[in-house]
């Protein structure tokens, strides 16, 4: 099958598969697993960052990320489409007792900073404490400006919160910036990495910050369940991604950008293409018939009346060729 659907659904390769089968292996929780160790530690370097935890899922980094930063009854102001806000079951809320802030983003994505300093709430017994902005880079494919993170960051300083990025795609943002990850981090307290997105392994991510925040990081990963063994197994495959995986993303930027191409010279409506993703609007009438038409010929994708396509490493160009192709013979019948 050729899956468009997200970059969630990559597989590991020969090379990261041997990898993982030949990690050296301890007890993580006991921090004795060399390989887990390697990976934090590599992560750390790269984001200029004193240390770096391993946890299962991007769900649960976010979670951890926001219980590390905020107390009960503090709250983040955060976007109203960001992932740890809209499709993360209001984790933060249930499980942490965190009030999120939800405010518009702007059209690139970026939180506009007016906004949030109107929701900054006063010192008042009556409000929740204001502790935290929440962004996202990528967002939605699209990469924040530079300039911005800069100025949200000084912002954050002058206004006393953290800034946290949800960096699930960070490394799509990098390579589009055509800079190393530290330069775009060195703008935030905290980030983390998404290893089983575009950079190709079967599972995990990391959470970013100076020791004392992964210290106590570390304890809400172990309540949240997050503590594993023997994970040097999974660390492997997120070295290998780190070392060997992240400049070619930039052929998923090119394959995305070439297929927006095709589709607009066949009269698609193709809204926009940003780094690996576009956005493509078929109406009410042809979703559910396109869905089917492709699924029929090979091809997954979420058929919606606006969908999303997502190019990753499991799908070439040559691939894409043939998904152009039989969206053609779609429009002929």
């Amino acid at each position: 099958m050729i899956d468009l659907r997200s970059d969630t659904v990559t597989r590991p390769g020969r090379a990261m598969l041997e990898a993982m089968m030949t990690a050296p292996v301890g007890d993580d929780v006991y921090g004795d697993d060399p390989t887990v160790n390697e990976l934090q530690r590599y992560a750390a370097e790269l984001g200029g960052k004193e240390a770096a935890l391993f946890l299962p899922t991007g769900t649960q980094a976010n979670l951890v990320a926001l219980l590390s930063h905020c107390e009960r009854g503090e709250e983040y102001i955060v976007g109203q489409v960001a992932h740890n806000y809209l499709y993360e079951a209001g984790g933060a809320a249930v499980l942490g007792s965190i009030q999120p802030q939800p405010i518009d983003a702007a059209p690139d994505g970026t939180l506009p900073l007016d906004k949030v300093a109107a929701k900054i709430k006063a010192d008042d017994i009556h409000f929740a404490r204001t502790r935290l902005l929440s962004l996202e880079n990528t967002h939605n494919g699209k990469v924040l400006p530079r300039e911005y993170l800069k100025q949200a960051w000084e912002f954050t300083r002058e206004r006393g919160l953290s800034l946290h990025v949800d960096g699930a795609r960070i490394f799509n943002a990098v390579v589009d910036y055509g800079c190393e990850l530290r330069e775009v981090t060195q703008y935030c307290d905290s980030f983390t990495i998404c290893l089983s997105k575009g950079l190709g392994t079967p599972v995990g991510s990391l959470l970013v910050g100076s020791a004392d925040y992964i210290k106590r990081a570390t304890r809400w990963r172990k309540m949240a369940g997050g503590g594993m063994r023997q994970a040097g197994i999974l660390a492997a495959a997120g070295l290998y991604a780190l070392k060997n995986n992240v400049q070619r993303l930039q052929q998923d930027h090119d394959n995305a950008a070439w297929m927006a191409t095709q589709l607009r010279e066949m009269g698609v409506d193709v809204m926009r293409h940003d780094t690996n993703m576009l956005f493509v609007r078929v109406g009410d009438t042809h979703a559910a018939a396109l869905g089917e038409f492709m699924r029929e010929r090979g091809v997954l994708i979420n058929a919606a009346p606006a969908l999303r396509l997502v190019t990753h490493l499991d799908v070439s160009r040559e691939q894409l060729a043939q998904v152009v192709s039989h969206w053609q013979a779609f429009l002929q019948r």
